[in-house]
C-alpha cells in the first residue's frame, strides 16, 4: 500500500501538483484538527464525547468544501447493505442518536414491533409493504447487534456455514442410503436436519 502511495505521490510530483511532504503535512493537519482533546483544550470526558467532536469536525470540514452537511454522508452508497446498516446507525449514534445505554430490551421490544407490523403486511399480501417492513426487521436486527456487540455481517456467515454443513450432511446421508435429497418427505429431511444439529 505504501508502494502505491508514494508512486502516486511521484506521479503528481511530477505534474506539479503535489509531493510526498504534502501528503503527510495534510494527514498530520487532520490527524490534530480531529483531536483536539489530545492536541488542543478541549476536554472529552469519556470516548463517546470525542466520537461526537469527531462528527462536527468532519461536519465543518464538509461545510467549508461546500459538501453534504449530513453526517451519512461518509457512508458509502456502495457497501453491502448489512455494513450500511451498521455504518449508519454508528454514525447516528456518535452525535447521540441511539438507544439508551442499559438493559437491550427495548431494542427487542422495537423489534417484536417490527415483526408484528411484518406479519400484518404478510397478512395483507402487499409486496411493496413487505418489502418495507421486511427492511424495518433487518435494520432492527442490525440495531440489535450493534448493541451486543456482534458483527452482524459475521454473524449471518456463520450462520451460512452451519446451514450449508447440516444441509450437505442431509445430502450425504441421502446418498448413503442411495437415493436423492428430493426423494424424502420433509419430515424425513427433518430427521436428517436434527441429527446434523446433534453431531455439532
Amino acid at each position: 500500500m505504501l508502494l502505491q502511495v508514494v508512486f502516486v505521490a511521484q506521479l503528481a510530483k511530477e505534474r506539479g501538483d503535489f509531493d510526498m511532504r504534502d501528503i503527510v503535512r495534510a494527514i498530520c493537519d487532520k490527524l490534530i484538527r480531529r483531536h483536539p482533546h489530545v492536541f488542543g483544550d478541549v476536554k472529552a470526558n469519556d470516548s463517546e464525547e470525542v466520537l461526537r467532536n469527531w462528527e462536527k469536525i468532519k461536519t465543518q470540514e464538509r461545510k467549508d468544501k461546500h459538501e453534504s452537511l449530513s453526517i451519512l454522508a461518509g457512508v458509502p452508497d456502495g457497501l453491502p447493505p448489512l455494513l450500511k446498516a451498521n455504518r449508519i446507525q454508528g454514525k447516528a449514534a456518535h452525535v447521540g442518536f441511539d438507544w439508551p445505554k442499559g438493559s437491550p430490551a427495548p431494542l427487542f421490544a422495537k423489534l417484536d414491533e417490527e415483526i408484528r407490523e411484518l406479519k400484518e403486511a404478510a397478512e395483507e399480501n402487499d409486496p411493496a409493504h413487505m418489502a418495507d417492513e421486511l427492511g424495518d426487521v433487518l435494520f432492527m436486527t442490525v440495531n440489535v447487534a450493534r448493541r451486543l456487540g456482534v458483527d452482524p455481517d459475521a454473524a449471518l456467515n456463520g450462520v451460512c456455514e452451519k446451514f450449508k454443513r447440516r444441509f450437505e450432511f442431509m445430502e450425504q446421508s441421502a446418498r448413503d442410503e442411495g437415493k436423492s435429497i428430493s426423494d424424502y418427505t420433509l419430515e424425513e429431511l427433518d430427521k436428517f436436519w436434527d441429527e446434523a444439529k446433534t453431531r455439532e
